[in-house]
């Protein structure tokens, strides 16, 4: 016997009818002419969700009095009328990416053409930028209903209207039909697909379309191109420039200029960047561009429009003689400079993305990163330099040297190569040359001397009673008179590990009431020495002095950015191996200070002289710890003898040595005024031996 099987949907319909709302009916009959049905937003409640049912029979209820779809008119671009509004077809032949008008809209300007050949510019506002048409490159298809024709200028001109939509599709052939649009609802025929089929076989090969992107191994210097390209770093230069490292899977052709920039400022993975770096160039953008490049994704697609190619200008009259390629984005909106992402799925997003996925990286188009403090020249390069140069480059030895009154005369940032003399330095006394830099907050300080070593530690014996002499789990204590005339008493703990005292070349004590000199004692026997004082029956760092004494490193934290912490906090390092400087200021909220050589070099060579300092690779250049000079008297004669060297006091300075340098030129706001500031980096001595230099 046959049974009848209701099937669920013949419920839904039922209800569908029996719930005849006339909200659709009077909302279906109450749009304006010639606009796009609005379908009911998608609403997802509890009981939706507990109920699928519910949510079909929803979902058909708006199917059945939504009412067929509405049909639309299009009007060719050479028949458009003046003070009317239209639905149009076109194929893109210049566009501006959105940007913020004077006011507080977004707006986006397009040109389109169609087989009229009659073009029509369109400016369109709004103040949500996803409204407004996507376009990424010349040659895609847009649909705009609702635009408002006027005159200006003598031409006509379209501008968005009450109800304004568009519908973009790339231009490319068999691409996809997936429209780029902010609306959640929109229509889409059959007759609208064949009309941008028609319009993208129709473009192929008018030179309206053509297209301006280049890959970089087509590049020539001086043209302005589009670059589709997959974004590997990324770092701020200054507040009106930023730098974008980018590559697109071809070398381009000529060698390309490096923006320096510090490793800390730099954005994106170091080996990806280090093995990329003679594929991928540096590209600056400036002004009304630095906000989007900050929001940029490592390793997103980009396309840059208008990106300017350009030789590296030094200054000189002989613009050909320059070997390096430069790459800018000027800021403004002309000719559409401006940077977009395009969707994952776009063609070209696509095909970029196979073209990476297929580049080789081979090992002799990478160098391998090695930092330069694990660097040594040859013995037979140091041998050639040390017959013309008293200094070395471990790296940039293919570039060609610029004069010093050319680079006085270019913009920063930039990098060059000179050969100059050292006509003079300060500080003269070179123990003032000694810095405390914190790279958190960036201030500079004066390191202390023995001088102020000695004022230091003598002010706290004197204001700081011992009163915490109690052995704990962790350290024991003992107190020692020093019977001199001041009778002071001195206070060192011995911190344990292990719960056992250690050998004092392993050991760590806590130290309260000594002077300098017994401190320094006590820094050649025992291995880590913290200077404390009692507070309260506790014991407590004082960054005034050093935190931390290691032989003759005597570390110091930054007032400023450190968050000191109890000394008990010590305890979570007993079982560790050692004690290492870098984690027990971490224990301790110490933000620690880097000693640095901070000097002011004026160079000169036959075409003029130039200030330049020398501080953040000084050590590298020096080859000397600047963290021990201070208390070794060894180091202190063998940085006398060097700047001797350099700088030979008693001699014309015809006769001083030449110098091979690499300076860099960066920005530098002083005293609320703009300037240019110089500083010398990938530079190493090349006088091992200081007693054959005559």
């Amino acid at each position: 016997m046959n049974r009848h099987v209701s099937h669920p949907a013949s419920h839904i319909l039922q209800r569908a009818h029996k719930s005849n709302d006339s909200r659709y009916s009077t909302q279906r009959s109450s749009r304006p002419p010639n606009s796009e049905p609005e379908r009911r937003p998608s609403v997802t409640c509890l009981r939706c969700r507990r109920d699928g049912r519910t949510a079909l029979r929803y979902l058909i209820t708006l199917l059945l009095f939504q009412g067929p779809a509405q049909k639309y008119v299009y009007t060719a671009l050479g028949q458009l009328k003046e003070d009317t509004v239209a639905n149009v077809f076109g194929v893109v032949t210049f566009f501006k990416l959105p940007y913020r008008s004077k006011g507080t809209d977004f707006c986006s300007v397009v040109t389109i053409l169609d087989q009229s050949n009659v073009k029509l510019k369109c400016t369109f506002f709004s103040g949500n930028q996803d409204a407004l048409p996507r376009i990424y490159k010349i040659g895609d298809i847009v649909r705009f209903h609702r635009i408002k024709i006027q005159r200006f200028n003598d031409e006509l001109q379209g501008i968005s209207s009450s109800g304004f939509s568009a519908l973009v599709f790339e231009g490319t052939v068999d691409a996809p039909l997936i429209p780029r649009t902010a609306s959640k609802s929109y229509n889409f025929t059959t007759e609208d697909q064949k009309t941008v089929e028609t319009l993208r076989n129709w473009q192929l090969g008018l030179q309206n379309f053509t297209s301006s992107r280049r890959n970089l191994s087509n590049v020539q210097p001086g043209q302005y191109f589009d670059l589709i390209c997959q974004l590997v770093g990324k770092a701020e230069i200054d507040k009106a420039s930023y730098l974008l490292k980018v590559w697109d899977g071809t070398r381009c052709s000529t060698l390309q200029w490096k923006v320096y920039v510090e490793d800390y400022a730099l954005e994106g993975d170091r080996d990806s960047i280090t093995r990329l770096q003679d594929l991928a160039i540096d590209v600056l953008v400036y002004d009304n561009h630095v906000e989007l490049a900050k929001s940029l994704k490592i390793g997103s697609c980009i396309v840059i429009h208008n990106v300017h190619a350009k030789w590296h200008n030094t200054g000189g009259e002989n613009q050909g003689h320059d070997t390096y390629l430069e790459f800018h984005l000027h800021g403004g909106t002309c000719y559409g400079r401006g940077i977009s992402v395009p969707p994952e799925d776009d063609s070209d997003v696509k095909e970029l993305q196979k073209v990476l996925d297929a580049v080789g990286i081979v090992s002799d188009v990478t160098t391998p990163h090695i930092q330069l403090s694990q660097m040594s020249p040859p013995f037979d390069a140091l041998k050639r330099c040390q017959q013309l140069f008293v200094t070395v480059l471990p790296a940039h030895q293919q570039w060609q040297i610029t004069p010093l009154n050319n680079i006085a005369k270019s913009k920063a940032p930039q990098k060059f190569r000179i050969r100059a003399r050292l006509k003079s330095f300060q500080p003269h006394h070179l123990y003032q040359s000694v810095k405390l830099h914190c790279t958190k907050c960036n201030s500079l300080l004066d390191a202390p001397d023995e001088q102020s070593l000695t004022k230091i530690f003598e002010d706290r014996s004197n204001g700081s009673p011992i009163t915490n002499t109690t052995n704990t789990f962790w350290y024991r204590s003992e107190v020692w008179n020093t019977g001199n005339l001041d009778n002071r008493a001195v206070a060192i703990h011995f911190v344990k590990k292990y719960d056992d005292l250690q050998n004092p070349e392993n050991s760590l004590i806590m130290v309260e009431g000594a002077s300098f000199k017994e401190l320094c004692k006590l820094s050649t026997h025992f291995n880590t020495i913290i200077p404390v004082k009692s507070k309260e029956e506790n014991l407590e760092l004082d960054l005034s002095a050093p935190f931390l004494i290691q032989g003759k490193k005597w570390l110091y934290g930054c007032m400023k950015c450190s968050n000191i912490k109890s000394l008990e906090e010590l305890k979570s390092l007993l079982l560790e191996t050692g004690w290492d400087a870098m984690e027990m200021a971490k224990a301790l909220g110490v933000e620690l200070l880097t000693h640095l050589f901070v000097m002011n070099f004026i160079l000169e060579d036959e075409t003029g002289s130039l200030k330049a300092y020398l501080w953040r690779e000084s050590e590298r250049f020096f080859q000397i710890p600047p963290s021990e000079i201070l208390m070794d008297s060894d180091l202190q004669e063998k940085l006398h003898m060097i700047m001797s060297v350099l700088c030979p006091s008693t001699k014309q300075i015809g006769e001083y040595p030449w110098m091979d340098c690499c300076i860099r030129s960066y920005n530098s706001n002083v005293g609320g005024k703009e300037q240019i500031c110089y500083e010398v980096f990938d530079t190493l001595l090349s006088v091992p031996d200081l007693d054959t230099i005559k």
